[in-house]
């Protein structure tokens, strides 16, 4: 079966001064099975994603097939530039087309999103009509939801009520929620939540060791992160592994600006390095990830600093930004360190060496493990890091291959023949799970209004 599905981020931080991109493009179906049923039934489903930073979009026919594979899509981003340099771009490469276009508030922007969806010169759709569903990913579900569900006023005010808990990611959900209500009222939605895939965590993983009436009154616990990714990355490296997800002990791995590591026994989630918030766990571009809880009082009573401020520290200042005092970005930390830059090589090494803990911990978790699985911008992408995360790791039966992990390409195994543990690189497809699980749950409830 195949759908086509739009995702859209939003930053909570949007004014005039926003800039739009639209990019679109169209892919091979993956499999006959995928164009024999596209022969007879088209289900095009609206994916939509607002962040703290950007707006993105995604719309694509995705199989169900096993394969896990897009059969067509169309991209878009809005990123706020500021007032003087706004813009609104459309296209890929040589076809790409910038205009300025200056957006009052999000529904402005939602509207000339669509309006290129429509009345672009390669507009991949000629009506709003022929979206029949609109999926959005969202950061925080908390105690509430186990896995994906359909947007109703319910679930709309949870959302909002979690939002201390991801203050950037679910505000601006909400706002992609109500944008597309107002744009497309009759098109059912579904909310995709980061932090379902860990639900399945036990108590003695999910459980801080703080008096249990914090539990009990604020639902205090781990609730994890990146969950769409990591689900998505251990169903592929099944595939890629050729063997049941069921039989795998796996560790996977999303390292990017985000950071986050996730233990998966059997295809079951059994721990995660993010915490109650995004902010635990590894060192991250600007996060500063676990830390001695006492550092907090102890710098907001020597810097004199709010409860807001000292967040504020941990969240946008910290991580590889706050070590090498050059970038968040690591390439840029890298090329530092690489100059001679002390700061730079000692964020270079805590980042590695951050990820190296979380392997060690998660093996003794599950007893083991089968693959060691890497996604994200860092993960995927950088040979450097990925060669100081597995150094040393022999004794413990992981071997990196350096030639395969020099090459480049989609997924692949980077690990050495003689790895009794296999490392593979999957390249994340958030989008595909939430048109995904867009497509399920409104068929869904299809099938039960019609019974």
């Amino acid at each position: 079966m195949r759908k086509r599905s739009l995702r859209v981020r939003f930053s909570s931080r949007m004014n005039s001064g926003t800039a739009c991109r639209i990019r679109t493009a169209r892919t091979s179906a993956v499999c006959s099975a995928c164009l024999q049923f596209t022969k007879t039934k088209r289900c095009r489903r609206l994916a939509v994603e607002r962040s703290g930073h950007q707006c993105r979009l995604v719309l694509s026919e995705v199989s169900t097939c096993p394969r896990r594979k897009s059969c067509c899509h169309c991209e878009g981003h809005l990123r706020a530039r500021g007032p003087a340099n706004a813009f609104h771009k459309h296209g890929i490469d040589e076809n790409e087309v910038v205009i300025d276009a200056q957006m009052a508030d999000h529904d402005a922007a939602m509207a000339l999103v669509l309006d290129s969806l429509i009345n672009s010169d390669d507009a991949p759709i000629k009506s709003l009509d022929e979206i029949d569903a609109i999926g959005h990913r969202i950061v925080q579900g908390g105690k509430y939801f186990d896995k994906s569900v359909l947007i109703d006023d319910d679930v709309i005010e949870k959302i909002d009520e979690l939002a201390e808990l991801a203050p950037l990611h679910n505000k601006a959900a909400l706002m992609g929620i109500r944008a597309c209500q107002k744009h497309m009222p009759n098109i059912p939605m579904v909310a995709v939540f980061d932090t379902s895939f860990f639900q399945t965590l036990p108590p003695k993983a999910y459980m801080y060791p703080l008096p249990y009436e914090y539990y009990e009154k604020y639902a205090i616990r781990k609730y994890g992160a990146h969950g769409t990714s990591h689900r998505y990355i251990s169903e592929r490296a099944a595939v890629v592994l050729d063997e049941p997800l069921e039989d795998l002990k796996l560790i996977t791995c999303h390292l990017g600006n985000g950071c986050s590591m996730s233990a998966i026994d059997h295809g079951v989630a059994v721990d995660t390095s993010m915490g109650l918030t995004p902010l635990d766990g590894l060192m991250m571009g600007t996060r500063c990830g676990a830390i001695d809880p006492a550092i907090v009082p102890f710098l907001m009573e020597h810097e004199n600093l709010t409860t807001s401020e000292v967040n504020d520290v941990m969240n946008k200042k910290s991580g590889l930004l706050g070590i090498s005092g050059v970038s968040n970005d690591l390439r840029s930390v890298r090329d530092a360190s690489e100059g001679g830059n002390e700061r730079a090589q000692l964020a270079y090494d805590m980042y590695s060496n951050s990820v190296k803990k979380y392997i060690g911990a998660y093996i003794a978790v599950m007893g083991g493990v089968d693959a060691i699985v890497l996604t994200a911008g860092v993960g995927e992408n950088c040979e450097k890091m990925r060669r100081m995360i597995f150094a040393g790791l022999q004794p413990l039966g992981i071997i990196l291959d350096e030639e395969k992990n020099r090459q480049r390409g989609f997924e692949r195994e980077i690990s050495a023949d003689n790895s009794a543990v296999k490392i593979v690189i999957i390249p994340t497809n958030e989008e595909y799970m939430i048109a995904l699980d867009t497509f399920r749950i409104v068929e869904e409830s299809e099938i039960d209004r019609d019974i």
